[in-house]
């Protein structure tokens, strides 16, 4: 297999590194080339190894992964993939440059977690090929926005985003203020992990973050976060702008699904609305974009430089439906002079 992915296992059970070795050695397109059971072993064999993907567990002995990425990546920069138990620290390990996480299932059998893996993970290692490494100590300084308050605006702001997307969509809302319009969000993400997610920017940023349910209104100052597993669209009630939230079927894979949301605040908002694309593998989210643009609402498109992977916002830009494409911390300010701009 001249062409395959070179995969390296960091992950201390013994079990799990035999799953997906098993997994990962049996596609035609990948093959695990070097494993260790903590972060010490696998800084002694790593440059040898020359991966081009680590799949690292966080919670290990002697050393956690969280700061072995931390170390390692501003010496070799391979793209990270964690595969750990869900907690919220896995947002410290997006800062510190891991691009992708899945969380570890709990299920009965060795052939149910076999299927999870190669559902799930093996999907995220060819995503993370190629992907865009930026340690924590070399991120881009947030932005400072120094403006006047906007006055009150019946404007919809819709973001979507996929692989690196939690941190991305972090700096954009952490450089809003609370004046800001509504704000809706749909990133490719696993049910539990949404509602952590909105939790920790409720904590962070100067906005109302939590995780969207069918009837909630969107309002300024505020964030909704499409729950894992579900759509969520964007719908006038009474006047009153709210979002459903629905199971339905993947749509380009995803559930949630960018061009979900996307479609429905151009059918919804019109030219009311800001449609935001971040960094994602794929095209979800570029026709709803476009379709946002032809209802004449404006649309941002991160660029290729401070994407961790530019797929979502090629295509956008590609298919005409991005009007400003932006470094990731230029989007927060851009958005602020397009609102004041809008009637």
């Amino acid at each position: 297999m001249m062409n395959s992915i070179r995969v390296m296992l960091v992950e201390d059970s013994l079990f799990i590194r035999r799953l997906i070795k098993v997994c990962v050695d049996g596609s035609d397109d990948m093959k695990v080339v070097a494993e260790a059971s903590d972060p010490f072993e696998a800084v002694a064999i790593i440059k040898e190894a020359a991966p081009d993907v680590l799949v690292c567990d966080i919670e290990m002995p002697r050393m956690n992964g969280l700061n072995f990425i931390h170390q390692l990546l501003p010496q070799y920069p391979v793209p990270v993939v964690i595969f750990s138990t869900l907690s919220d620290r896995i947002f410290d390990a997006f800062s510190a440059g891991a691009v992708d996480f899945l969380a570890k299932p709990v299920l009965t059998s060795e052939t149910q977690t076999s299927e999870f893996i190669k559902n799930e993970l093996l999907p995220r290692i060819r995503g993370a090929l190629g992907a865009k490494v930026i340690p924590g100590d070399r991120l881009m300084p947030e932005a400072v926005i120094k403006r006047k308050p906007l006055k009150e605006k019946k404007t919809i702001i819709a973001i979507g985003a996929s692989t690196g997307g939690t941190e991305a969509i972090s700096r954009v809302i952490k450089g809003f203020e609370a004046d800001v319009p509504g704000i809706i969000v749909a990133q490719h993400i696993p049910p539990v992990f949404s509602a952590m997610f909105a939790e920790r920017l409720n904590r962070e940023s100067n906005l109302v973050c939590r995780e969207a349910k069918t009837g909630d209104e969107v309002r300024a100052g505020e964030v909704l976060i499409a729950p894992g597993d579900k759509h969520m669209r964007l719908t006038n009630f009474n006047g009153k702008m709210i979002v459903d939230c629905n199971s339905g079927e993947k749509i380009n894979g995803f559930r949630p699904s960018v061009d979900i949301l996307f479609d429905s605040v151009a059918k919804t908002a019109g030219r009311n609305a800001i449609g935001i694309i971040l960094t994602g593998l794929g095209k979800d989210g570029a026709k709803g974009l476009l379709n946002m643009k032809m209802a004449g609402a404006e649309t941002i498109g991160q660029d290729e430089e401070s994407s961790i992977v530019y797929g979502m916002p090629r295509e956008a830009y590609e298919i005409g439906a991005v009007k400003y494409q932006l470094p990731l911390d230029s989007i927060p300010a851009k958005t602020y002079a397009l609102l004041k701009s809008m009637n």
